[in-house]
């Protein structure tokens, strides 16, 4: 067993507003881009604003269960040092278990956001997705500095 320690409400927060950022930096590039091809009346186009929530869904979906299947981490929570686990060795979810994490979100939300507050009343610190899909966020094991090899050198001597 690895041992971890739960990531709490206030780190998960810092990391899910980093990758709000970046969908909402993702969204305005193709806001941007619908207006360089189809002009400025793209923005009253009905087709085009059910084209850009549906973009910005897969988008968001593919994101969040992508990474946290292959690495246990978005971009938020690789900055802010924690990851998504599920039992006891630190593995990473499958991406079953990190698809239906990201359908969890919509019930976490459906809650007022007492499922995302729920990291920071809970003792394991796991929210209401986290428990849904068995998965808990951990803060990354502190990383211990290289030891100097004792065969190397000494420092030269001050004159």
């Amino acid at each position: 067993m690895v041992e971890t320690r739960p990531a709490g409400f206030w780190i998960r927060a810092v990391a899910l507003a980093i990758d709000f950022a970046i969908f909402l930096i993702v969204k305005l590039s193709f806001d941007l881009l619908g207006l360089r091809i189809w002009g400025l009346e793209v923005g009253s186009s009905m087709e085009f604003v059910v084209a850009l929530w549906t973009f910005t869904l897969v988008f968001t979906a593919a994101y969040t269960t992508i990474l946290h299947a292959l690495f246990g981490q978005t971009v938020g929570k690789m900055v802010v040092g924690v990851r998504v686990m599920i039992g006891d060795d630190g593995a990473p979810p499958a991406l079953g278990a990190s698809l239906l994490r990201y359908c969890a979100y919509f019930a976490s939300l459906a809650t007022l956001g007492f499922g995302y507050v729920m990291a920071g009343l809970r003792h394991d610190k796991r929210a209401l997705h986290d428990l849904i899909a068995g998965t808990r966020v951990e803060r990354d094991a502190p990383r211990r500095p290289a030891r100097e090899s004792r065969d190397a050198a000494p420092p030269p001597a001050l004159a």
